[in-house]
């Protein structure tokens, strides 16, 4: 042990200081580093660290791609990422579609470059629009979105965020949605 080994204590990897400080004759504990990467002030929680699940799914449900972002972080800005991410579904003979024929999607994701963006891969884009009163006619088929969201909630380590490290939770998302695909093909 070197001389400097008592100099780490007060340092976490790029968290404010560790629990322990020292302080005249002893310890004194001191709030930690709570949340980790890939968490933001959460704009409906009194601003605590939190995180948002990302998801696209097919007609029924199925996942095809998630994603893992701070709480603070806007749906339109994941949008493109999401689509870009789907992975070609196997079906007739020849190159595999990899991109959905149409993005259906609600209020949050009504954007006039992502629609400009859809439309060059495409992709016809049907989402709700801002500022018009509800009865798009989308909630009839946005529901299955939010049942799959609601599945993978019933996982207890996706509902509440207990790993600061982003990989392991993301690694928890992607075993939720394992499952749920498991459970489609039975």
């Amino acid at each position: 042990m070197g001389a400097d080994t008592f100099a780490l204590p007060g340092t976490l990897a790029g968290c404010r200081p560790s629990g322990l400080e020292p302080s005249g004759g002893g310890q004194r504990f001191r709030k930690g580093c709570f949340g980790g990467d890939l968490t933001g002030p959460n704009p409906t929680d009194r601003a605590k660290a939190g995180s948002k699940h990302h998801i696209v799914t097919d007609a029924q449900g199925v996942p095809l791609a998630v994603r893992l972002t701070g709480a603070n972080v806007h749906d339109v800005t994941q949008a493109m990422p999401l689509v870009e991410a789907i992975p070609p579904v196997k079906g007739k003979r020849g190159r595999p579609r990899q991109r959905p024929k149409q993005l259906l999607g609600d209020r949050a994701y009504h954007s006039g470059p992502l629609s400009r963006e859809l439309r060059r891969l495409h992709i016809v884009p049907v989402l709700a629009k801002r500022g018009e009163p509800h009865g798009s006619g989308l909630g009839v088929y946005r529901w299955v979105v939010e049942r799959t969201l609601s599945w993978l909630h019933q996982f207890r380590r996706l509902r509440v965020r207990f790993e600061r490290r982003a990989d392991i939770h993301h690694a928890f998302l992607l075993m939720g949605s394992i499952v749920i695909c498991s459970r489609f093909l039975r």
